[in-house]
């Protein structure tokens, strides 16, 4: 077992330099953090619902490139980022 030992340095010294380095360390690290969001999923069906539009200007959206498709064995979906994506301002 290595001992280590302070000298010339209260307790109360270390204590706040530990904590001072603890926050600085954590403050780095939450500002360059990014969660990954989940990839969310959504059908034709969902995306005219969450739209409030018909089925079939989904597909136009999706002929014309304003929507990316993704599929699978014959199912098509979206994801839900890529919707949120392609939304625009109408206010500039």
């Amino acid at each position: 077992m290595q001992t280590i030992q302070f000298v010339g340095v209260t307790p109360e010294q270390l204590q706040n330099q530990i904590a001072e380095t603890v926050k600085n360390q954590l403050g780095e690290f939450l500002e360059h953090y990014k969660p990954k969001q989940p990839n969310d999923y959504l059908s034709r069906k969902q995306v005219s619902e969450l739209l409030d539009v018909d089925l079939s200007t989904v597909a136009n959206w999706q002929k014309s490139g304003k929507l990316k498709p993704l599929g699978i064995g014959g199912r098509v979906y979206f994801l839900r980022s890529d919707i949120e994506k392609s939304l625009i301002s109408i206010n500039g």
